[in-house]
């Protein structure tokens, strides 16, 4: 076997979940309704795995996740599909008391995610002093600065992730990879936060292409961190995948309106399907897909 079959991470998105085992903790890139890994979050959904500790600034990944029983414990900094405030799947969820809550400021969770890829314990804060986040997270603790100030700041813990899920814009086999939407936030902190990362994208290309001049200023993270990589086009639908499609708004509607008794028919409808060109398809086709706008913000 030559060095370029030793370095080739591609993998299909089965073979990603195979690796995932039940009570991981799982940090879930992307932000709300934009970028989300949906592939990978459909095939957890058919798999047997259960506990699964989620990490997210949430969209439909979180609330799919919640209505297949899937999660134990969910930190996060919100729940929402950005063009409809509210993840009725995780709202009912959430009400039922499925799952432990620890509900964190969006800078929070930054920081705990940014503490674990700088492999610290915890960095200090003043974020969610004076504040029900505290209260409502105990095992939040404060420190006092060891400095002439002595002030008292909150020492936020660092969020250690087993795996990271991303989706990107393009890879390269070697894991080099590209997020071209204006919307990559914090994917890079998940990665270096994660013991191992596995990244879905819109299209494997050449190490040429890829980390060509033009497209090295796009790059996240390097590839070093790169586990597993599968090539997915739409796989971040109904979720924005920009450059390519826009949130499918359409369709978290009907999503949303699954909650609760439409679940089991939603599930059948557009989740136990036999491979992913068939959820395009029961999704009204790639032509479609690639005519939804980019969302604006």
């Amino acid at each position: 076997m030559d060095s370029a079959d030793w370095n080739n991470k591609r993998m299909t998105v089965p073979q990603i979940v195979e690796r995932l085992r039940d009570g991981m903790t799982i940090g879930i890139g992307g932000w709300g309704g934009r970028r989300k890994p949906m592939a990978l979050i459909r095939e957890i959904v058919r798999s047997p795995l259960k506990d699964l500790t989620v990490v997210a600034y949430g969209g439909p990944d979180v609330g799919l996740l919640c209505a297949a029983g899937k999660v134990k414990r969910l930190v996060f900094g919100f729940v929402s599909l950005d063009a409809l405030p509210l993840d009725l799947h995780y709202r009912s969820a959430r009400q039922a008391g499925a799952f432990e809550v620890h509900e964190l400021d969006e800078g929070l969770l930054q920081l705990g995610l940014r503490a674990a890829a700088m492999r610290v314990a915890f960095l200090p804060t003043r974020v969610g002093l004076a504040s029900d986040v505290l209260t409502y997270n105990p095992w939040l603790k404060t420190v006092r600065s060891p400095y002439e100030d002595g002030e008292l700041l909150v020492a936020m813990k660092a969020l250690r992730l087993d795996v990271a899920l991303l989706h990107v814009t393009e890879s390269d086999a070697l894991g080099n990879c590209v997020i071209r939407s204006p919307d990559p936030f914090f994917d890079e902190v998940m990665a270096r936060a994660a013991d191992r990362t596995y990244i879905t994208c819109e299209r494997i290309g050449s190490t040429q292409e890829i980390c060509s001049q033009d497209q090295a200023r796009y790059n996240p993270f390097e590839r070093s961190l790169v586990t597993g990589v599968a090539e997915v086009p739409f796989g971040a639908h109904p979720t924005a995948g920009v450059p390519g499609y826009g949130i499918d708004v359409e369709h978290l509607s009907r999503y949303n309106a699954a909650a609760g008794a439409g679940w089991k028919e939603y599930r059948q409808q557009f989740i136990d399907l036999p491979d992913h060109e068939s959820y395009l398809c029961a999704v009204g086709g790639k032509q479609r897909l690639a005519g939804l706008p980019a969302p604006v913000f």
